[in-house]
């Protein structure tokens, strides 16, 4: 009986611990699916931002009232997390390859 009860301490709560850490680890972790989708829905992002952008300046230049109700573009404000995001993907695409 105690050896039972040794075996199970030894072997059995080393093996369950473990067992959750690996399905911790595993579950962490994105897929290459979720990142080229994460980065389709970032461009896309970028593109509807340019978009707006330009339609800020057109409404602007046909109507000297308008006031934009975003930060314009040419501010560093306004881009930085862009510029972080960027930067981010450069160094995941160098690191690829």
């Amino acid at each position: 009986m105690e050896g039972v009860l040794v075996l199970a301490g030894f072997i059995g709560v080393p093996w369950v611990i473990l067992h959750y850490i690996t399905k911790w680890k595993t579950a962490a972790t994105i897929t290459t699916d979720d990142e080229a989708l994460l980065e389709e829905l970032y461009q896309l992002a970028r593109r509807l931002d340019e978009r707006m952008d330009t339609v800020e300046r057109l409404v602007a230049s046909d109507h000297p009232e308008f006031k934009t109700a975003r930060i314009l573009a040419d501010k560093e404000v306004d881009n930085a997390p862009l510029a972080e995001l960027e930067q981010l993907l450069a160094e995941k695409k160098a690191s690829r390859q």
